[in-house]
């Protein structure tokens, strides 16, 4: 894209212009750009569903989810804005007590997108109420663990098995607060499924639900990947 290519493709986000490129979305051109807007269902490889809300942006004044408004030219964008991110901190604290997030004992601590969004927000502590559900650990799989109590129902593993792995292993179940991740075997079990430790469903999770077995804290918490730096400056430094 030239300078001239730029300018006549652009867009204002908090009050940096930023290119974008036919049907790309205002998250997809941002990232891209190396801005970071706080996010945690969207993964560049997957058509976006705004299930989280976390990336709810203004757009000309009015609020929209970033993953799925597409860019256009002349658009004004908020993001980085106290009202937003205050709006950001209560979801994730929403998310924390909906599920059992025990951090300090979690593998995947260190490596979660939904703790480093966490830190990021200046987030202290749950605030509300925690619910305890009562979520089952699936161990039935020979080289994956499920832990269904970190679910957050991104959805990720469900796109993955279904449009990369092709085998439709997951799939999102019940409605309301009951609603749950669930695995597609005539038992229920992960073990009866044909997912395997090489399948796209199985690297996708952002927080710790899906576990290879036999790797637990095979890299030392202090030297994983958003403890090098925050999830911001992987962004913003190009490396999402």
């Amino acid at each position: 894209m030239t300078d001239t290519d730029q300018a006549l493709h652009s867009f204002t986000l908090d009050g940096k212009q930023v290119p974008f490129s036919a049907g790309e979305t205002l998250l997809q051109a941002a990232t891209r750009a190396h801005h970071y807007i706080p996010h945690l269902c969207w993964h560049p490889d997957f058509q976006a569903q705004g299930s989280c809300r976390l990336c709810q942006v203004k757009v000309n004044g009015h609020p929209g989810a970033a993953c799925t408004v597409q860019a256009a030219n002349g658009l004004v964008v908020e993001s980085n804005t106290d009202e937003l991110n205050r709006q950001r901190k209560t979801l994730l604290q929403m998310l924390f007590v909906e599920g059992n997030h025990f951090c300090p004992s979690c593998e995947k601590s260190g490596n979660c997108l939904l703790q480093a969004t966490a830190y990021q927000m200046g987030m202290e502590g749950p605030h509300f109420e925690e619910f305890y559900p009562d979520r089952p650990v699936d161990a039935s799989h020979p080289d994956i663990l499920l832990d269904f109590n970190r679910c957050i129902l991104c959805e990720l593993c469900v796109k993955a098995s279904r449009d990369v792995d092709g085998k439709a292993v997951f799939a999102i179940g019940g409605h309301g607060i009951a609603t749950h991740l669930l695995v597609n075997s005539e038992s229920g079990q992960l073990a009866d499924s044909a997912m395997t430790l090489h399948d796209r469903a199985a690297s996708i999770c952002p927080v710790g639900v899906i576990l290879p077995k036999r790797r637990g804290f095979s890299v030392p918490i202090g030297q994983r990947r958003f403890d090098m730096r925050s999830v911001a400056q992987e962004v913003q430094g190009g490396t999402e």
